[in-house]
């Protein structure tokens, strides 16, 4: 069984929740995130593990597959604890955390491991997730120490 590829539009904080929890575990290079200042548009490129069949119960092969997360109508990208002159590291995805801030803008925080942030101010909350092509098996699932 083919499985599908995911497209999600955030548009609410709430919604942004779903599109983080879908990336959690993902892995980034560094080379594969692209600040556009002019076109106000954020873009990373990710290889996602597909927790969606995980959560189902579905039996199957763990699965990775690439998705770009576009992040639009920005503002401005700062980001903390990631060197951009090492194209070659890898950024291990946690969560995207949001505030809204005095002027009604929104502050979208991209958590990784290691204290790696990407910080976005946005005008609204406007960010798609879409897998692009087809799904790749890998050994690895990943795991998560308890509290």
């Amino acid at each position: 069984m083919k499985p599908k590829n995911l497209k999600l539009i955030a548009r609410t904080e709430e919604d942004l929740r779903v599109v983080s929890a879908h990336l959690q575990d993902s892995i980034v290079n560094v080379s594969d995130i692209a600040s556009l200042k002019k076109n106000k548009i954020l873009l990373i490129q990710l290889n996602r593990f597909m927790w969606e069949d995980v959560e189902k119960g579905v039996f199957r092969k763990n699965k990775r597959i690439r998705t770009i997360l576009k992040f639009e109508n920005v503002i401005s990208v700062l980001s903390k604890n990631i060197n951009q002159s090492k194209k070659d590291k890898f950024l291990d995805f946690l969560a995207i955390e949001t505030n809204v801030m005095p002027d009604n803008n929104y502050e979208m925080k991209i958590i990784f491991a290691g204290d790696s942030i990407i910080k976005i101010l946005s005008e609204v909350i406007e960010v798609t997730l879409d897998d692009q092509g087809n799904a790749w098996d890998t050994k690895n699932k990943p795991k998560h120490k308890a509290i």
